[in-house]
C-alpha cells in the first residue's frame, strides 16, 4: 500500500478530528484487517458521516411505509422516487436540504441544493419539470436574516432560472429557532418514460468508468461531514466546505446525459453530490456487487497541487459518474463532444467489491466498496430519547386564561401583515415559474401546483408543507397534521396524493429530547401516509441543525407530496368566480386556539398543544370534496390553514379580484371562528342553485358544513361589520414584507 506525501499519520486522534467515534475507527481496522491510510480515512468519515450514513435514523426510517400501488422504486433504491402516472410514464421525485452550506454562504448554498436536486433527477433519465422549496429563517426583523433571505432567494433564483426549470411552489417561515440555523429545502420533480429509466449501479466487469461534467477543484471537501455537525461560532472558517455552481453547465450536462441515455450504452449513472467521487463509487459498486479500479490521476481537476484524498472528497458540482458498456464508449463519446461538456474515462469495473484507487500508478487506497455505505457496513444506532418537559407543559395550555380580542378587525390586520402570513411575493417574483409553458397555475392558483404532462390529458399536483410549530407542540399530531395538508392541498387542486418525499431536519440526535421528536414525527408521519396511501418514496434526513446560543431549531419534517389529476378538467382553483356564490366551510368548528399563528404572535403564547385534528375526519372530508369536484358541483376550493378562517377567506378573494361578506354561525369563541387553525376544514364556493345537492352530498358522508356567507363586490365585511375595500387588504398583504425590509435598511 502507497501513502501519498503529507498525509498526517492516522491516529484515533486523527479519525476524531474527522468526525468517527473511537468505536467507528475500531470497526474500520477491522473491516480492513489493518489502520487506514489517511486517504482511506477520509473516505470512512465522510460515508460514515450522518449526511451520508443515516447511521442515527436509519432504523426509524424502515419503519415509514415504503409500498404502494404506484410505487417502481423502493425508498433509497434509487436516486430519487419512481412513481408511475400510467401511459407509460413515471413521475421521479425528490427533497433534500442544503442548510449548512446555506448558513455559512446562502447564495452558493442554496444554488448547489438547487442543482443537486435537479441532478438527482436527470441522472435517472427524467427531464424535470417542476422546482419547489421550503425555507425557513430568523425573525424578518434580524440583519443576519435579511441577508440570508436574500442570498438564498437570489441563489434558488438565479440558479433554477438560468437551468430552464420552473419554481412553481414552496413555502417560507420566519422564527427566532432559526435565526443561526437556516432550513432550505430544495424539490425537483421530473418526467420519464417507465422503460427508460437509468439506475445508480455499476456492473460488468471490465465496463469502463467516465466522469463527466465539471472539472474537479476543492470545493465541498468534507462538506457531507460539516453537514454532520452543529453550526457554531467557527463554522464560518469552514466556506471551503462550500460547493459553487453553475447552472448553464448543468443544463448542458442535462440534455447530454439524457441524450447519452438514448444510446443504450449507459450500464449505470450517479450524480456527484456529498462525498463526491467516493460515494459514487461506493454506492454504485455496491449496488452491483461489482469494484472498481479508479484513476485519480485521469481525473479533469480545475486546481493544481491537488492530493488524492482531495480529489476522493470533493463536492465540485455538475458532475456525473458513468459506466459505459465495453466497446460502445464512441456512440457516448460522440453525443458528450457534440455537447461540448468535458469527459475522461477514469477507470473501470472489476470482479469482486474492492475500490481500489491509484495515482501516479501507485495505489493510495483499497476499500471493500459494503464497508462504506449505508444498507452495508456503515454504523447504525438507535439513540436514547426521552420527553421534553415542555411536552407536557404545552398539554396544559388552558385557552380559558386568554382574554378576546375587543377589536376583531384590528387582530385581522396583524396576523395579515405578519410575515409568516403575508404575500411571498418578495420570494417568488424573483423565480421564473413559467418557463418550459406547463404550469396551469400561474394565473389560475391552486392550492397545489398543478403542472400539465406534455402530450397527455393528465397533470401532476405537487406541493410541500409542514408547520413547524404544530410539530415543536406535539411531533406525532404536527407531522400527521403536514402530511395531511399536502394531501389537502392536492385534494383542493382537484388531485389524488400519491407518494410523498421527506426532508427531516432536525436537531443533534445525541440529545434525548431531539431524538424524541424524531421518533414521535416519524410515527406521526407513517400514520397519515398509511391513511392516505401515500408511501414515502425517500428524502433526506438534516440532523445537526442547532448551535451553542440558539439550541435546535423547531422539528421540521417537510413534506413534499406527489398527486395526480387523471384529467385536467378535474382542476379546481381556490378564488371566488362570481358575485352571489355560496361560501360554505366543510369540516368541524372547534372552540381552538392551539398553536396557531393568533395564539402565538398576537398573543405571544407558544407553550400550547398542536391545533385539534382528527385523521379519520380529515381523510372523510377530502375524499368528499375531492369527489364533488369531480362531479362538477363546487366553483372553488381552499384549504383553511395558517392564519385561520378568514387568511383563507381573503386569499381566495384576493385571487378572485371579489369580496365577500361573512358571518360567525357557531357558538365559540370569536377568536378561534376566524383565526383558530382546528384541521381537517375546507371552504368551498358554490353557485346557489347547487348549494342544496352540495350539502345532501356532504350530508350522507356525516361531515359538517357551515354556511358562511356570500361572494360579494369589491369589499370584505365580517359580522355584518364593514371592515373595507378588498383594495385595501390587498395593498397590506402584499406589502407588509417589502415594508419590514424597507424599515430595516432604512
Amino acid at each position: 500500500m502507497s501513502h501519498v506525501a503529507k498525509e498526517p499519520k492516522v491516529t484515533l486522534e486523527v479519525a476524531e478530528q474527522l468526525g468517527l467515534l473511537p468505536e467507528e475507527f475500531a470497526q474500520i481496522e477491522t473491516y480492513l484487517g489493518r489502520t487506514p491510510n489517511y486517504t482511506e480515512l477520509s473516505m470512512y468519515s465522510v460515508m460514515w458521516s450522518e449526511h451520508c450514513s443515516y447511521k442515527n435514523s436509519i432504523l426509524w426510517l424502515k419503519k415509514l411505509p415504503k409500498e404502494g400501488p404506484h410505487l417502481l422504486a423502493e425508498a433509497g433504491e434509487e436516486n430519487a422516487g419512481l412513481v408511475d402516472i400510467g401511459d407509460g410514464l413515471a413521475c421521479c421525485f425528490k427533497i433534500e436540504s442544503h442548510n449548512h452550506p446555506s448558513a455559512i454562504e446562502p447564495y452558493q448554498g442554496a444554488a448547489t441544493g438547487v442543482g443537486g436536486i435537479h441532478r438527482d433527477i436527470f441522472t435517472m433519465g427524467a427531464r424535470p419539470i417542476a422546482a419547489l422549496n421550503s425555507l425557513r429563517f430568523g425573525e424578518l426583523t434580524s440583519k443576519k436574516t435579511q441577508h440570508l433571505l436574500k442570498g438564498v432567494v437570489k441563489g434558488i433564483g438565479d440558479y433554477g432560472n438560468s437551468f430552464g426549470v420552473p419554481t412553481v411552489a414552496g413555502e417560507v417561515y420566519f422564527e427566532d429557532c432559526y435565526e443561526h440555523n437556516p432550513l432550505v429545502n430544495a424539490m425537483s420533480v421530473g418526467i420519464v418514460e417507465t422503460g427508460k429509466v437509468v439506475s445508480a449501479i455499476s456492473q460488468g466487469a471490465g465496463n469502463p468508468v467516465y466522469i463527466v461534467g465539471s472539472s474537479t477543484g476543492k470545493d465541498g471537501i468534507h462538506g457531507a461531514t460539516f453537514a454532520s455537525e452543529d453550526i457554531s461560532e467557527d463554522s464560518s472558517e469552514k466556506l471551503p466546505s462550500v460547493q459553487v455552481g453553475d447552472p448553464f453547465q448543468e443544463k448542458i450536462l442535462l440534455e447530454a446525459t439524457l441524450e447519452a441515455i438514448q444510446t443504450g450504452a449507459i450500464v449505470g449513472m450517479q450524480d456527484m453530490g456529498a462525498a463526491g467521487i467516493t460515494c459514487s463509487t461506493s454506492e454504485m459498486s455496491e449496488k452491483g456487487g461489482f469494484g472498481m479500479d479508479i484513476h485519480l490521476d485521469k481525473v479533469p481537476l480545475r486546481q493544481q497541487n491537488m492530493v488524492p484524498f482531495e480529489i476522493l472528497l470533493s463536492e465540485s458540482q455538475e458532475r456525473m459518474l458513468v459506466v459505459i458498456e465495453k466497446g460502445q464508449e464512441a456512440a457516448v463519446e460522440k453525443v458528450f463532444d457534440k455537447w461540448d461538456i468535458q469527459y475522461a474515462p477514469i477507470g473501470e469495473v472489476t470482479e469482486g467489491n474492492t475500490l481500489n484507487y491509484f495515482w501516479q500508478g501507485n495505489k493510495v487506497a483499497e476499500v471493500p466498496a459494503d464497508t462504506l455505505v449505508l444498507g452495508g457496513g456503515a454504523p447504525v444506532y438507535e439513540r436514547a430519547y426521552e420527553e421534553p418537559p415542555y411536552y407536557q407543559q404545552y398539554q396544559a395550555f388552558d385557552p380559558g386564561t386568554v382574554e378576546e380580542p375587543a377589536d376583531l378587525k384590528a387582530v385581522a390586520e396583524q396576523i395579515v401583515t405578519a410575515p409568516n402570513i403575508a404575500s411571498k411575493r418578495f420570494v417568488y417574483e424573483q423565480y421564473d415559474s413559467m418557463v418550459q409553458i406547463n404550469n396551469r397555475t400561474t394565473n389560475a392558483p391552486s392550492d397545489a401546483a398543478v403542472i400539465r404532462v406534455q402530450g397527455q390529458n393528465k397533470a401532476l399536483a405537487v406541493t410541500v408543507d409542514c408547520n413547524a410549530r404544530y410539530v415543536h407542540a406535539d411531533p406525532k399530531v404536527g407531522a400527521m397534521i403536514a402530511v395531511s395538508e399536502c394531501a389537502r392541498n392536492i385534494t383542493c387542486s382537484g388531485g389524488l396524493p400519491v407518494a410523498i418525499t421527506n426532508c427531516l431536519n432536525f436537531g443533534n440526535p445525541y440529545k434525548p429530547h431531539v431524538y424524541w421528536q424524531f421518533v414521535n414525527a416519524i410515527q406521526g408521519m407513517s400514520a397519515a401516509c398509511l391513511k392516505f396511501n401515500t408511501p414515502v418514496t425517500g428524502g433526506n434526513v438534516s440532523f445537526y441543525n442547532q448551535n451553542l446560543q440558539g439550541g435546535p431549531v423547531y422539528p421540521t419534517p417537510t413534506i413534499g407530496m406527489l398527486g395526480v389529476l387523471s384529467d385536467t378538467s378535474h382542476q379546481m382553483t381556490l378564488d371566488f368566480k362570481s358575485d352571489g356564490d355560496v361560501i360554505l366551510l366543510v369540516g368541524p368548528v372547534t372552540d381552538d386556539i392551539n398553536g396557531s399563528h393568533y395564539l402565538a404572535k398576537v398573543k405571544g403564547i407558544v407553550a400550547a398543544p398542536a391545533p385539534s385534528f382528527d385523521l379519520e375526519m380529515e381523510y372523510k372530508v377530502q375524499e368528499a370534496v375531492r369527489t364533488a369536484i369531480h362531479n362538477g358541483l363546487l366553483k372553488s376550493a381552499h384549504d383553511v390553514s395558517d392564519g385561520g378562517l378568514f387568511v383563507t377567506l381573503l386569499e381566495s378573494a384576493m385571487a378572485g379580484n371579489r369580496g365577500f361578506s361573512v358571518s360567525q354561525q357557531k357558538d365559540v369563541r370569536t377568536d378561534a371562528f376566524w383565526f383558530g387553525e382546528g384541521q381537517s376544514r375546507i371552504v368551498i364556493t358554490v353557485a346557489p342553485d347547487k348549494v342544496e345537492s352540495v350539502q345532501r352530498h356532504f350530508a350522507e358522508g356525516n361531515l359538517p358544513v357551515t354556511a358562511l356567507g356570500t361572494v360579494s363586490g369589491d369589499f370584505v365585511r365580517v359580522n355584518n361589520a364593514d371592515w373595507g375595500a378588498l383594495a385595501d387588504w390587498r395593498t397590506l398583504y402584499d406589502t407588509a414584507i417589502e415594508r419590514i425590509l424597507a424599515t430595516q435598511e432604512a
